[in-house]
């Protein structure tokens, strides 16, 4: 197996896979008598056929090491994914490769982010580091094939940084 490190999630890193949603250091406006600060529009949503959806996933959590034996991407859609508890996840993505993937790149969030991926970036599964594994989804609902999988050859080894 290959190994990759994961590394903390940031703007910069994650930006050719797709948007990392969390707070800003000051909120762009003051709302509900003051009470509430809105951060606004962290995330691109794109879809090219059908309409947003919003779901809940409870996936287990996992724990690293861990084997990335597959990715997937969904070309006709962003996916959005937003903790429901301030836990860490790990976030597995990969470059186009003229169709393929090329070699994954693995991301651990801080408590308090969340991701949208990008139409059709290729991603691992989602992997919560520790319970609960309660995700709200925000992706593509429509008609049509919205899913591609690669299987690796030789899986991937993730570690902790």
């Amino acid at each position: 197996m290959t190994e990759i490190i994961a590394q903390a999630l940031t703007h910069a890193a994650f930006a050719p896979f797709g948007d990392v949603i969390a707070l800003r250091e000051t909120p762009d406006k003051l709302i509900n008598q003051g009470m509430c600060g809105r951060h606004h529009d962290l995330a691109a949503l794109d879809f090219h056929t059908g309409r947003a959806g919003i779901s809940l996933f409870d996936a287990h959590p996992r724990s690293l090491p861990c084997a990335i034996e597959m990715v997937e991407r969904h070309p006709d859609g962003s996916q959005a994914f937003i903790p429901m508890s301030m836990t860490s996840f790990l976030v597995v993505v990969a470059p186009d490769m003229g169709g393929t993937p090329g070699t994954p790149l693995a991301f651990t969030t801080a408590p308090g982010q969340a991701i949208n991926l990008h139409r059709g970036t290729w991603h691992g599964v989602l992997t919560p580091l520790s319970a609960p594994g309660l995700f709200a989804v925000v992706d593509r609902i429509g008609d049509g094939a919205n899913l591609q999988e690669h299987w690796f050859d030789t899986p991937y080894t993730v570690l902790s940084t």
